[in-house]
């Protein structure tokens, strides 16, 4: 039997799991100097010019430098993404790829636009969001000193990271976040529902991930 933090790891779900463990073992490789952070920055000239493949995977790893921020956006992101998995997607776990992939390719879309070399932050708000927008009248204790309800927890996050950074520029990152994570919800809670009445490609993931993830035989 896993004990300890072992035991802690394995109760994670297998997308946030893995989604954790990558970042962690990014910023434990950029404190160690092994890699730095201008070798993991999104860039279409440096990605898909240039060659280097690996960025438009590593700029969704890399959460900064290990700091209060650090441990505040990885706390959130951990928590509602495995929340949202073992709810909303519990046994569906190649829908749930499906969706956070198709975020990060609006994001990448949007890198250049606002200029953002690093999409992880703006991610991690995606279930954040989308499992707020899916439990609306849930209270939530904000550090055991206001209840809010679930809608408003994405905002006064960004507040709080707002007030630990010092900078808005970090506050509007986590706000693109947002609207892409309300741009998925939109996508497959009302749009589904209200609009065409069914899936689409876009909340669906295709039968050949499923199978990969063993979602189906």
């Amino acid at each position: 039997m896993p004990v300890g933090i072992e035991a802690w790891v394995t109760q994670i779900p297998p997308v946030t799991r893995a989604w954790l463990g990558l970042a962690v073992l990014t910023s434990v490789a950029i404190q160690c100097q092994l890699v730095t952070p201008l070798q993991l920055y999104y860039s279409f000239r440096s990605a898909f010019v240039n060659g280097q493949l690996w960025r438009p995977f590593t700029t969704f790893f890399y959460f900064g430098p290990i700091s209060l921020d650090f441990i505040f956006h990885m706390f959130f992101f951990m928590r509602y993404s495995r929340m949202l998995e073992e709810s909303s997607f519990a046994n569906r776990r190649a829908d749930y790829f499906w969706l956070l992939s198709l975020c990060a390719i609006i994001l990448l879309c949007l890198s250049p636009a606002f200029n953002l070399p690093f999409l992880s932050s703006p991610l991690a708000y995606v279930p954040i969001y989308f499992w707020s927008r899916r439990h609306p009248s849930t209270p939530i204790s904000l550090f055991g000193i206001v209840t809010i309800t679930a809608p408003y927890l994405p905002f006064a996050l960004i507040c709080f990271s707002w007030l630990l950074s010092g900078t808005w520029t970090a506050a509007v990152t986590d706000l693109i976040g947002c609207a892409v994570g309300h741009i998925a919800w939109f996508m497959r809670d009302v749009w589904t529902r209200e609009m065409i009445g069914g899936p689409t490609v876009l909340t669906d993931p295709p039968d050949a991930l499923r199978r990969l993830f063993g979602d189906i035989p």
